[in-house]
């Protein structure tokens, strides 16, 4: 060891075999740092569990299944079936909504038209008569024109403009294998011309559950987002 001049080397002399080892002061930011990040780990398995507790329970089924709310808070409310399965065509079919040719009406407010286009003697007559009983307004009854005469292969053609179109929907259901097509006519009538295929009317039952299916709204895809 160098003494500097004029001191005594041994008043700065170390004694002992043993010496101070300094170490890194201990840095409290990272304690603080590792602290939260194991707070906020916890909070995030926690949030994931209570979510797999609600999806394993069904409570978001409920959640979803409400209806959304219109800016004036009233719930929107969900579409309609055309008709209850198993109810007689009268009584079954729902009202029409005003100003909506889409809608179904009551069979009382639609007038149809029955023509025969087959060889078969008195068919439009029998024929309007069951479709009276069910609660139809029976318009003209006859023979079918030149156009459609011997010339409708199926069980029957169904003639609406786009005024009828829901009453074309609700006579179509009154027989199985029915081809519904459009004309130009600005009233709601709607003509039934018997093809070659026809033997009868479906019965009341039968005829109420082709109704209700004919009617049948598409199902909405299930969203758990918003509105």
């Amino acid at each position: 060891m160098l003494t500097p001049q004029g001191l005594k080397g041994k008043q700065y002399r170390v004694t002992g075999n043993a010496y101070p080892r300094l170490g890194r002061p201990p840095k409290k930011s990272r304690k603080v740092i590792a602290g939260l990040a194991a707070l906020l780990a916890l909070a995030l398995i926690g949030l994931g569990g209570v979510q797999l507790y609600d999806i394993f329970t069904g409570k978001n089924k409920h959640a979803s299944a409400q209806a959304c709310a219109t800016p004036s808070g009233k719930a929107l409310a969900a579409p309609t079936p055309g008709a209850t399965p198993g109810a007689p065509a009268a009584s079954g079919a729902p009202a029409a909504a005003q100003g909506d040719p889409h809608a179904i009406p009551q069979p009382a407010t639609v007038t149809v038209n029955v023509y025969n286009a087959t060889t078969k003697a008195g068919l439009a007559g029998r024929t309007a008569d069951e479709l009276k009983k069910r609660g139809f307004t029976i318009g003209k009854v006859g023979n079918a024109p030149a156009e459609l005469d011997k010339k409708v292969p199926g069980t029957a053609q169904v003639i609406a403009g786009p005024a009828g179109a829901g009453a074309s929907t609700l006579l179509s259901s009154q027989i199985a294998g029915a081809t519904a097509t459009a004309d130009a006519r600005t009233d709601a009538s709607v003509d039934f011309v018997i093809g070659d295929s026809y033997n009868a009317l479906l019965d009341e039952t039968q005829a109420a559950a082709a109704l209700a299916l004919a009617t049948k709204p598409s199902p909405t895809p299930t969203t758990t987002g918003s509105c």
